[in-house]
């Protein structure tokens, strides 16, 4: 009877940490701070990265609305989990894989590649009151251009 009792508060505990663990603080729709960002010459620009659930919880569908370096409008989309490994992106002319990895609740590290080639690589951060987040990124553009950008975002 005891073992029955322990193993069942011992459920009931596992299921009340499952239930009551915090949301992923990268998910939600996040506007760029260009005030507090700084771009190389001929960046595009990622006005609007929203994060959201796709599927199961460990499933991330990150959608990037802005505007290049001529001022057209670009987008692009990702689905895939935080884990390490690259997913497909469409509508990114710089990219057609990229791959997201947990550094830490707060912290993800990012690599892009086209045509197997790694493009860009960067980290992207929460704030501690996750009202902000910052978006450090650098690589080689189309054209073999070295650049080095870091993008600030305000959480809407």
């Amino acid at each position: 009877m005891k073992v029955k009792v322990i193993g069942l508060c011992l459920v009931l505990f596992f299921a009340g940490v499952v239930v009551a663990s915090p949301q992923d603080p990268n998910v939600g729709t996040w506007k760029l701070n260009e005030a507090k960002s700084r771009f190389s010459k001929g960046a595009t620009k990622n006005h609007t990265v929203v994060y959201e659930s796709a599927g199961d919880l460990d499933t991330t569908k990150v959608i990037v609305d802005g505007t290049d370096a001529s001022g057209n409008a670009t987008h692009n989309e990702w689905t895939g989990r935080f884990n390490g490994l690259y997913y497909a992106v469409t509508g990114d002319p710089g990219s057609d894989m990229r791959m997201y990895s947990r550094i830490n609740n707060r912290t993800l590290s990012i690599t892009a590649k086209k045509d197997g080639k790694v493009t860009l690589t960067g980290t992207i951060t929460i704030s501690r009151d996750g009202k902000s987040r910052t978006v450090t990124t650098s690589g080689t553009d189309a054209n073999g251009r070295r650049f080095r950008n870091t993008a600030v975002y305000d959480k809407q």
